[in-house]
């Protein structure tokens, strides 16, 4: 009895922040497996139903690892019983991430099933260690929720004709529920506010999947220049040094200028937990942003001369632009207004799509990073200058 405790194993609320755990780390390998495969699938497909089977698929993905940041959260990922949680879900997420490149073919019920497998499991553990506590009512809201997207995931998984609008309609359900306090008939909905959350650790944990990603942007930089035959050749050694300032610079966007001040922004919420929600909500689409990047990096140095395409020009500047509209919203969340910088580029890559089709794919990639190593400049520059003048102010 000891083994599994009844403690309820909760995180103790002590007045210091929750810490990241190794075991959350280690979970989050699968993430890296799982990022890299839909960074392949969507270079295989990146026309518009292409794109639009990624996107689900990669919501699919982020609500799986968004839910279980949020048990880890509340629950204690070093007690024995959420250690081997976490290892089930790893190994579904795994199955689950194998099964990518085939989700709308062959493998579509093991995709499906591995992800009603994570939600389903890990709803049901934690319902049945949190007993009368007040959380319970929550969780059995998550688990109504959960077996109606779960119908839809399993029912396109089985019926081919029918998939891409009933997994549409499963992540909606998903995303949609907490917007609504996950209200069911007869069971009433939860207030946000009753989501007590540590700010820290639900900013780290979003900080490190975006750390996931880019590590998925590095990657195929390097791996794509290691399968290049000819690396005397000008344009692909310029395309890879495009590439690698272009994850540097969003690196830069995001970590140098507002990532630290997340958990503080939570922290001093008047509402901590509608503000981790959003958090998860707003990384979605920047991490989005960060896998559209990858393989528009590999589009480059494979074919740098190549002609631009309307679906490539999508790719191109798609990536940072997802990026930057997610940083900008981020950063409203934290600061409380959408950074000058940001919009500036946001505007300078809407007139560089008017101007890609006439160019090739290494210029469009090249001023794609121009624009984006310009709004981290300006941004750290605006950041810093702000904080001297505050510090003036205060002598």
């Amino acid at each position: 009895m000891a083994f599994w405790g009844t403690a309820s194993l909760l995180r103790s609320r002590d007045g210091h922040e929750a810490k990241v755990s190794n075991v959350e780390l280690f979970f989050d390998l699968v993430y890296v497996f799982a990022v890299t495969q839909l960074s392949h699938r969507l270079l295989h497909d990146y026309g518009f139903s292409g794109a639009v089977e990624a996107a689900v698929l990669w919501f699919g993905v982020w609500l799986a690892w968004q839910y279980t940041c949020w048990v880890t959260n509340w629950f204690d990922p070093e007690a024995m019983p959420m250690r081997l949680l976490l290892f089930a879900i790893m190994l579904c997420g795994l199955v689950m991430a194998a099964a990518i490149p085939s989700a709308f073919g062959a493998r579509a019920l093991l995709f499906a099933g591995g992800y009603v497998a994570i939600q389903l499991g890990r709803t049901l553990f934690v319902l049945a260690h949190l007993g009368r506590h007040p959380l319970a009512a929550n969780f059995r809201r998550i688990l109504g929720w959960t077996c109606i997207s779960a119908c839809l995931w399993i029912a396109g998984g089985l019926v081919a004709e029918l998939r891409l609008p009933l997994w549409i309609a499963a992540v909606a359900c998903d995303y949609l529920a907490p917007m609504t306090g996950f209200r069911l008939p007869g069971m009433g909905r939860s207030l946000t506010t009753d989501w007590t959350i540590e700010g820290g650790h639900i900013a780290e944990r979003c900080q490190q999947f975006v750390i996931v990603a880019l590590g998925e942007s590095i990657l195929v930089t390097g791996a794509t220049l290691s399968e290049t035959a000819d690396w005397s050749d000008l344009p692909v050694l310029i395309a890879f040094l495009v590439a690698f300032i272009g994850a540097l610079a969003m690196w830069w966007v995001y970590f140098d200028t507002g990532s630290q001040q997340g958990s503080e922004a939570i922290l001093h919420a008047e509402d901590p937990g509608r503000m981790g929600a959003s958090f998860h909500y707003v990384h979605a689409v920047m991490v989005a942003g960060v896998i559209v990047s990858a393989v528009a990096n590999e589009l480059v140095i494979d074919h740098p001369d190549g002609r631009i395409t309307m679906a490539s020009m999508f790719v191109l500047t798609g990536g940072p632009l997802l990026y930057l509209l997610g940083n900008g919203i981020y950063k409203t969340l934290v600061f409380g207004r959408f950074p000058l910088s940001h919009i500036g580029g946001l505007v300078a890559l809407a007139i560089l799509m008017v101007f890609a089709p006439f160019t090739d794919l290494l210029m469009v990639g090249g001023l794609a990073t121009m624009i984006m190593l310009a709004v981290a400049i300006w941004e750290t520059l605006s950041r810093r200058g702000g904080s001297s003048a505050r510090v003036m102010a205060t002598d």
